[in-house]
């Protein structure tokens, strides 16, 4: 990726209604060559989708948690692929230290989230421990990556 493939990603990122006219504009380049560098950072997996951000709490998901979740080796990879697949799970992450998993959950309140752990996570065979946090209010929440110029070193805007 050169420096014009870090600007459209970045202005992707910030906004993907943007036209193929905004973005050659923003960048300098011909609609077409920006068009053609679109379609290469999507077949790359540098874009790997577009979507429409929703609320969540308008949607009927307004409680966030955040969950350890220990696991035995033994049935793990079954495990990790069942929570994986549950919509409710947002993000599943192997992590280090004295947990085997941190997930982030969204449900639509705390008697959701009391059936999800008992009828979807605590009967797998890989389970042996839960730690349940709450979120109380978001300060930030983003999915947006920190674009760098490789000259730089500074955020791409």
């Amino acid at each position: 990726m050169d420096i014009i493939d870090r600007k459209i990603a970045a202005l992707v990122q910030k906004n993907s209604r943007l036209s193929n006219a905004e973005i050659a504009s923003a960048v300098g380049l011909s609609v077409s060559t920006a068009n053609d560098r679109l379609r290469r950072l999507a077949a790359n997996g540098v874009i790997r989708s577009w979507r429409a951000q929703l609320d969540p709490g308008t949607v009927g998901a307004g409680l966030c948690a955040f969950m350890f979740v220990d696991m035995h080796f033994e049935a793990e990879s079954v495990a990790v692929q069942a929570l994986a697949a549950r919509p409710e799970v947002q993000e599943l992450h192997h992590i280090s230290g004295a947990h085997s998993y941190m997930m982030k959950v969204r449900v639509a309140d705390t008697a959701a989230l009391q059936r999800f752990m008992n009828e979807q996570v605590k009967p797998l065979a890989a389970v042996h421990r839960t730690e349940s946090f709450i979120v109380l209010d978001t300060a930030k929440e983003t999915t947006a990556v920190v674009i760098l110029d490789p000259k730089s070193g500074r955020p791409i805007a």
